[in-house]
C-alpha cells in the first residue's frame, strides 16, 4: 500500500476498448491507496464517470474540437481545462495512450513524475521525465497486462484483473426490461453483434447468415449495432428477431450485456463491454487482429475466442495488404456453433 496518498493523473482519452481495458490499471491505483483521476474524452466518458476505479473524472473533448472548426475557442478551453489540472497538483501523471493528443496532456499538466512508455509514438514520449520499458510484446502481452505495465513500475502487484463499470440508472434498467418483455422464458438468450470498424474484421457475412439459421429456432436472438450495420444485419437475419440496432446507448447496451447468456461478437468495443459486464458469456470471431492482444481474459467455461486458418493472419491492418480479406471467411460455421453449445 502507498503510505502517503499520492495523487494520480491516468490519461487515456479514447478510444471506447482502450478505456475499457485501462479500468483494471485504475482498479489497481485506487486498490493501492492511490487517489485517482482520469482525464478521458467523450468516447470513454459513460464508463468512467460514476466507475469506482476513480476519484474524480476530467472531460477533454476532443470529438467536439474535432467538430468546431474554430481551432481559437478549442485551444481556449484546452488551457482552461490544463489549468484545473495543474490546480490538482499531481504527484504521477500516466500516459497510456503515448501519443501526440496525450503528449499535450501530459507534458503540460504538471505532475511532479509524468511516466511514459519507450513504444510511445508521435513525440509522446518528450511528454514524460520518466521512461518506462515498452508496455507491449508483440502479440504475446494481453493489453490489459501492458497497461498493467505502468503499474508494476510503481512496485503494485497486478495478480487481481479487477473490472469495474458504473452502475446503470433505474431508467435504463426499466428501458431493458421492456425490450426483452417478449422473450420467451424457456429459451437461453444470444446476443448477436456482428459489425466493427475495420472491414478486415468482419467476418463473413454469409457465415453470419448459416449461423443465424442454425440457431434461431433454439434460442432468443437480439441483435445490435450501429444505425449504419442495419443493412448487414437484416440480410443475415435480424429482422426476423429483437433487432435493436441503433436504439440501445453505451449505457442500455451495458444492461443488456447484464440480462443474456452468450455475445457472439467480432474484436469490438461491444465485445470489450461484454466482458467488463463480467456476467455474459461470450464468443468472439477473430479475423485480422490478434486474439491474443484482445480476447476477453478469464477461463475457457466463459469465454470462447475464435479464429482462422488464413497463414497471413493477424496482420492487424486497417486495410487487407492481399487485398482479399481472407482471413474473414473463416471460422467456419461449424466451429462458432459449437463454442456455443460449449457455452451453454
Amino acid at each position: 500500500m502507498v503510505e502517503k496518498k499520492e495523487k494520480i493523473l491516468l490519461i487515456r482519452l479514447s478510444a471506447m476498448g482502450d478505456v475499457i481495458f485501462n479500468i483494471p490499471l485504475a482498479n489497481c491505483l485506487k486498490d493501492s491507496g492511490y487517489e485517482v483521476h482520469w482525464l478521458v474524452s467523450e468516447k470513454g466518458y459513460s464508463f468512467v464517470k460514476g466507475n469506482p476505479c476513480v476519484d474524480k473524472v476530467h472531460l477533454a473533448p476532443v470529438e467536439k474540437w474535432k467538430k468546431s472548426g474554430n481551432p481559437f475557442e478549442n485551444f481556449k478551453e484546452y488551457l482552461q481545462i490544463l489549468s484545473e489540472l495543474r490546480a490538482e497538483n499531481f504527484d504521477i501523471a500516466i500516459d497510456t495512450q503515448l501519443i501526440l493528443k496525450s503528449f499535450l496532456w501530459t507534458r503540460f499538466c504538471s505532475a511532479k513524475r509524468r511516466i511514459v512508455a519507450k513504444n510511445a509514438r508521435e513525440g509522446a514520449i518528450f511528454g514524460g521525465n520518466e521512461v518506462i520499458p515498452s508496455t507491449r510484446d508483440g502479440f504475446k502481452r494481453h493489453v490489459v497486462k501492458c497497461y498493467l505495465k505502468f503499474a508494476e513500475h510503481l512496485g503494485l502487484n497486478t495478480d487481481n484483473i479487477k473490472v469495474t463499470l458504473p452502475e446503470t440508472s433505474t431508467a435504463t434498467k426499466e428501458k431493458i426490461t421492456k425490450l426483452l418483455a417478449n422473450l420467451d422464458t424457456n429459451k437461453k438468450t444470444i446476443i448477436i453483434s456482428p459489425a466493427t470498424t475495420w472491414a478486415p474484421k468482419h467476418w463473413d457475412k454469409n457465415n453470419w447468415r448459416e449461423l443465424i439459421k442454425r440457431l434461431e429456432n433454439d434460442f432468443n436472438l437480439i441483435f445490435t449495432g450501429m444505425p449504419s450495420d442495419s443493412k448487414l444485419i437484416d440480410y443475415i437475419g435480424g429482422d426476423r428477431h429483437l433487432n435493436l440496432t441503433g436504439q440501445t446507448n453505451l449505457e442500455e447496451l451495458q444492461e443488456l450485456f447484464s440480462r443474456a447468456d452468450i455475445l457472439v461478437s467480432l474484436d469490438s468495443g461491444s465485445t470489450h463491454l461484454a466482458w467488463a459486464v463480467q456476467k455474459i458469456k461470450i464468443v468472439t470471431i477473430f479475423c485480422c487482429t490478434p486474439e491474443g492482444l484482445y480476447a476477453p481474459l478469464g477461463e475457457r467455461s466463459k469465454y470462447i475466442a475464435l479464429s482462422g486458418n488464413a497463414a497471413c493472419r493477424p496482420c492487424h491492418r486497417k486495410k487487407c495488404p492481399n487485398k482479399n480479406n481472407i482471413c474473414t471467411l473463416t471460422p467456419d460455421v461449424d466451429e462458432v456453433l459449437n463454442a456455443i453449445k460449449t457455452l451453454v
